[in-house]
């Protein structure tokens, strides 16, 4: 692991389209260059959802126009400082990752497979982007010394459910 930043970071999803993509520009803007930061997934689908781009752009004021949904494969011999899953699958089946990078799994639902009106998958990608952005604001504010305990970034992602908030259908 480095012992100074940027520490590189790796988001994992299944399909690299919604959820890893929001965590990936999310993290890369609110980390202010202290995190070198990419995405990926297990079953890359080849495109970024736009409701992603546009939560991105709408919400958080990011320009995510250059995203594009790769798979973990093309990181294989990347040493990351911190690898972290989004979705229960890719949490499953990830990889071992080389320099043995910290893992944690900050779970979300996936909003690619929300249903309903466009309005309303919308508001369930911004409510999505929501967990997932105070995750990322309580991950940079760890002081160094305290990224480097594992306890404490894995229980980020036990914060911040969406259990029962307004807006969910599942």
């Amino acid at each position: 692991m480095t012992t100074s930043p940027p520490y590189k970071v790796l988001i994992l999803c299944t399909g690299n389209s919604a959820r890893s993509i929001l965590g990936e520009y999310l993290l890369r803007a609110k980390g202010r260059g202290r995190f070198e930061v990419y995405s990926a997934g297990s079953h890359p689908n080849g495109r970024v959802n736009p409701l992603a781009v546009r939560t991105l752009r709408e919400k958080y004021n990011l320009d995510a126009s250059a995203a594009r949904s790769k798979s973990w494969d093309e990181f294989k011999d990347v040493k990351f400082d911190f690898v972290i899953t989004v979705c229960d699958n890719a949490k499953e089946a990830c990889p071992v990752w080389p320099g043995q990078p910290m893992i944690a799994h900050w779970g979300s639902p996936d909003p690619a497979a929300a249903g309903g009106t466009e309005e309303e998958k919308y508001q369930f990608f911004v409510n999505v982007a929501s967990q997932i952005a105070r995750r990322v604001d309580l991950f940079c504010a760890f002081p160094d010394d305290r990224l480097l305990d594992a306890v404490a970034v894995h229980d980020v992602g036990r914060q911040f459910t969406l259990e029962g908030e307004a807006g969910l259908k599942r």
